[in-house]
């Protein structure tokens, strides 16, 4: 992991790394993996060669900024484990981190909010998640 942040921050190009390793380092429900992941997606051709699929709906069925609050991020980094994780045959396995990821992501998201507007954001947050478990 170190490696890695360290060649993102002068610019080479990361060693190889295995597809499934930098998947599961992508997806995980703190702030440092959030940070890896958009770092890369904002460099996607560095990683062509693994195949990732990049591609988002943003808030599938969902407002993508509900109040004013802007999720897309969040559900841009879910779309990603999901359909990488789909793609492998794995989703299930997988399918309970992306989502706390995903919880984790709307609470960070609901915190750069102002004080007074973060409840509001919070319980658009939970409803997000709530609705994609129950999917």
């Amino acid at each position: 992991m170190i490696k890695f942040i360290l060649a993102l921050l002068i610019g080479a190009t990361p060693a190889p790394a295995d597809k499934t390793a930098l998947l599961s380092e992508w997806t995980q429900p703190t702030a440092a993996s959030f940070r890896a992941w958009a770092a890369a997606r904002v460099d996607r051709s560095a990683w062509q060669a693994y195949g990732f699929d990049w591609t988002s709906d943003d808030c599938t069925g969902g407002l993508d900024r509900p109040a004013g609050f802007d999720f897309r991020p969040a559900c841009r980094r879910h779309d990603f484990g999901y359909r990488n994780y789909r793609a492998a045959g794995a989703l299930a396995a997988h399918k309970d981190r992306l989502d706390r990821a995903l919880l984790a992501d709307l609470s960070r998201t609901c915190g750069r909010y102002r004080l007074v507007v973060r409840p509001v954001c919070g319980v658009l947050a939970l409803t997000y998640y709530m609705a994609v478990r129950a999917a």
